[in-house]
């Protein structure tokens, strides 16, 4: 018997369906059957956590060490793996995760961190590389789509604006931004008590009706094709831009930012926060065809974040179970959807923290030996590839460094990791020079 499921024959089931026979029993299988088809288009969800999270209080406990700390750590969904006691519904799905212990990176200075795993590049010089968003919307986006390649939700681009940017890819590719935290008075509550994550401009000033919205349409395009006809190269990229921002504009698409018609109980399994609500916007942009969401979690206007110089241990209790909300409910998400097989999902920062607890009862910068994480499709879950020493101090099996990491993000997402870019200068200039850690993908 042939099973393929062809789009005739989900139309034709769906008929049926209206006559009487129930569609419970094939929908399964069609999302399974959908989810791992080849030609099926590949999304990525970066988890970015500013500051610098700790490797040791998360996903590289060391229980028995005077640099272990406070928290206990517990058994997860897959045999030998442990993680944080403080990240519960994550460890339920430890299966579907692969954490990165041998991460080792030299940049221990915030702003050099963020470029640098953001890029897979040293700063150096005015030469500006696009962020790993803006590469994966130029490789995996639809070009046909109203909504942007590249959305970044809450970000806090104050280390270093350039590591959030296209770089030479152009503004075609840069992040469409919600909620900045980095922006004072840019977050608010709605009137529900869940934080309002809004796209800046999107909606109309007051009291401009269709015809005067139509009209002043009119003159910007007309004032467009003088403009252009003189000009080319930047002028028509950035036409192009608002072009896409005005069809956004008066497309149904901008629902996808609109969380109000979401299940209160839903959203309160996100949680109620920045983090929680935008890893829920994730999921409706990435149903959307979305082709890179990213979600932040960290230093802000308001507070340290992952920067715990000082009382490590009661800031990292409180963003792990905003991680654990947000992240946890996200995979069960997408996985009840069909769509975990052909999301992959990235979790770091711009580097890890001392395994050694300062006087302040506080970590420091330290990017010599720490953790991230892959998840989701693409990924061999259930299990830590790398190792560090006893006291965390040092990667002493499996040692990676951030072209290794992102050149095993795109071999999950079906990109080549050598597929060359060309820069405004005319240079090829390929995604990354790692190599991907085979034992890791699916």
């Amino acid at each position: 018997m042939n099973t393929k499921l062809t789009r005739r024959h989900v139309l034709g089931t769906l008929a049926a369906g209206i006559g009487g026979a129930s569609v419970s029993g094939w929908f399964p299988a069609f999302a399974d059957q959908l989810a791992n088809h080849p030609n099926r288009r590949r999304h990525c969800i970066l988890l970015w956590m500013s500051g610098g999270p700790t490797q040791t209080d998360t996903w590289d406990m060391k229980p028995n060490h005077e640099n272990g700390g406070e928290f206990e750590e517990i058994q997860t969904a897959a045999p030998g793996l442990r993680f944080s006691e403080h990240l519960p519904k994550l460890a339920t799905m430890a299966d579907k995760l692969a954490v990165m212990r041998g991460l080792s990176t030299k940049e221990g200075d915030h702003g050099r961190g963020t470029y640098l795993m953001r890029t897979g590049q040293t700063p150096l010089g005015p030469f500006l590389y696009p962020s790993i968003g803006s590469t994966l919307a130029n490789q995996l986006g639809d070009r046909e789509m109203k909504l942007p390649g590249y959305v970044s939700i809450g970000p806090y681009r104050a280390f270093n604006q350039d590591a959030f940017g296209p770089g030479f890819l152009g503004p075609r590719f840069g992040p469409l931004v919600v909620g900045a935290s980095d922006i004072p008075g840019a977050m608010a509550n709605a009137a529900d008590g869940f934080p309002e994550l809004k796209v800046q401009s999107l909606d109309r000033a007051a009291g401009i009706t269709d015809g005067r919205m139509n009209k002043r349409l009119d003159l910007w395009q007309n004032l467009q094709a003088d403009f252009l006809a003189k000009r080319a190269g930047a002028a028509r990229t950035h036409n192009m831009v608002y072009q896409g921002a005005v069809e956004l504009m008066n497309s149904s698409d901008a629902k996808a930012f609109d969380l109000s018609d979401e299940p209160e109980k839903l959203r309160e399994e996100y949680g109620r926060t920045v983090f929680g609500q935008g890893c829920l916007m994730a999921r409706r942009l990435i149903e959307r065809g979305v082709a890179c969401v990213e979600v932040s979690l960290g230093t802000s206007s308001g507070g340290p974040g992952w920067d715990t110089h000082t009382n490590n241990f009661t800031a990292v209790e409180q963003l792990s179970a905003t991680l654990d909300a947000g992240w946890g409910t996200l995979m069960r998400d997408l996985d009840d959807r069909g769509l975990l097989e052909s999301t992959t999902i990235i979790w770091m920062g711009e580097f890890g923290r001392t395994p050694t607890i300062n006087p302040n009862a506080g970590r420091d910068h330290f990017p010599g030996a720490w953790s991230t994480v892959l998840a989701g499709g693409g990924i061999a879950g259930g299990q830590a590839y790398g190792k560090t020493s006893e006291d965390g101090t040092a990667v002493v099996d499996g040692k990676i460094g951030v072209g290794d990491l992102l050149a095993t993000l795109c071999s999950a997402l079906g990109v080549d990791p050598g597929e060359t870019q060309m820069s405004n200068t005319g240079r090829p200039i390929p995604i990354t020079d790692g190599y991907p850690v085979e034992a890791v993908l699916a």
